[in-house]
């Protein structure tokens, strides 16, 4: 499994939460990606990488879809330190 090489971005706080949870469900960005898709949420796979990256803004909707699909709750994601 590739992990990320690079330093996380500032462009939102819940990136690395997203890679945490998604990796726990054992879930690809592919298939994670899939997964947001049917819910509403149509971003390409690079927007994908980029959002768990911090390189990418993240709206208000779109953060409730990832909840949903991860199923955490909202502010789970926005615990950035989170250690659970």
């Amino acid at each position: 499994m590739n992990y990320r090489k690079l330093t996380l971005g500032s462009k939102n706080i819940i990136g690395a939460q997203v890679t945490k949870a998604r990796l726990e469900k054992g879930l690809l960005q592919k298939d994670f990606l899939a997964k947001l898709q049917v819910e509403g949420m149509n971003i390409s796979l690079t927007a994908l990488s980029l959002l768990e990256g911090q390189k990418r803004p993240v709206y208000d909707y779109e953060l409730v879809i990832i909840a949903k699909v991860l199923g955490k709750d909202v502010t789970w994601l926005l615990r950035p330190q989170n250690k659970d």
